[in-house]
């Protein structure tokens, strides 16, 4: 792609993503803010502020998109941090090579507010949102066919919010959705992660303390055993409401072997689930485009995995 790939700023970057055991909360947070919010948004996407039940949202809209196909984007940060703002250009990013609408909530973050605010939240979120869309398609009555393509899509910490909406939703709620898409997601956060526990826990950007001090904020250990928090925990009941999945990640990443299992749990069940590793990245790569070609590139091959669909499927 013609840019300089600088690994050692792509780290610097990504590690103000992990709540590391020198930060607290509001420093924590300033660095995401500082680090990665942005004035112009890229690609000539553009930005509406709406109110999806009570919840504050950005709805990101590029220049040339699918009516049907709308993505909800629950942003990572620990638990702790991010923010619309932050995850702005990123989602943007998203919007325009997928060809669609974002919206991303400003749902509560902890200590202030601890689980389950987070996860209210997106679920009010989403369903005003699946409301709003068949409205948009003129659709009264419950029993027609909605032929709309809504994507939950989350990074890191909140991927657990989005697993814990997903089981938390009626069924007459799951039929919009198409796919789960998630980056570098954290898939069990309870004291018994395999990969959190794990001896010599690898990663470049994430390390085991600041996985658990993130958590130690926003739930109790035993909530951590829900898979309301842990879809992990999920058993196989709970698996088959589950949508396909896509999930993107780097190789060099401590959460991996978590992902892997979880691959292969849901394709035990007759679920499609794609585990896209790109070798040698680390976690949330994507979010280091100014240093990285390989955050472009696969990036443009999440949103080539949609545009190449129909969205009637």
């Amino acid at each position: 792609m013609g840019m300089f790939k600088d690994n050692h700023g792509a780290l610097r970057k990504l590690r103000l993503l992990a709540f590391g055991a020198k930060s607290d909360v509001d420093t924590f947070r300033e660095k995401i803010e500082d680090s990665y919010s942005c004035v112009f948004l890229p690609n000539h996407v553009d930005n509406m502020v709406c109110d999806y039940g009570g919840v504050q949202c950005d709805v990101l809209v590029p220049e040339i998109y699918s009516s049907k196909r709308v993505l909800l984007y629950i942003h990572g940060g620990s638990f702790v941090g991010g923010s619309r703002d932050s995850w702005r250009s990123f989602c943007a990013s998203l919007a325009n090579v997928s060809s669609c609408r974002v919206v991303v909530p400003e749902f509560r973050l902890p200590p202030i507010h601890k689980y389950p605010a987070a996860l209210e939240d997106v679920i009010r979120v989403y369903k005003a949102l699946y409301a709003d869309l068949r409205s948009e398609f003129a659709l009264e009555d419950e029993d027609e066919s909605f032929d709309s393509e809504i994507i939950i899509a989350a990074d890191g910490s909140g991927a657990s919010i989005a697993s814990g909406m997903l089981l938390s939703l009626d069924n007459v709620f799951h039929a919009g959705i198409k796919e789960l898409l998630l980056f570098s997601p954290w898939l069990d956060v309870s004291p018994s992660s395999r990969a959190v526990n794990a001896k010599p826990f690898v990663d470049d950007v994430l390390g085991p303390n600041s996985v658990k001090r993130s958590v130690d904020v926003y739930a109790t250990e035993e909530e951590t055993q829900s898979p309301l928090v842990s879809i992990m925990k999920a058993d196989d009941e709970m698996l088959k409401r589950f949508p396909n999945v896509y999930i993107q990640m780097g190789g060099k990443e401590a959460l991996l072997a978590d992902a892997e299992e979880f691959s292969q749990r849901l394709k035990s069940l007759n679920k499609e689930c794609i585990l896209d590793v790109w070798n040698g990245m680390p976690y949330m790569f994507q979010m280091a485009d100014e240093f990285l070609p390989e955050s472009h590139l696969a990036i443009e091959r999440v949103g080539h995995h949609y545009t190449a669909r129909k969205s009637d499927e």
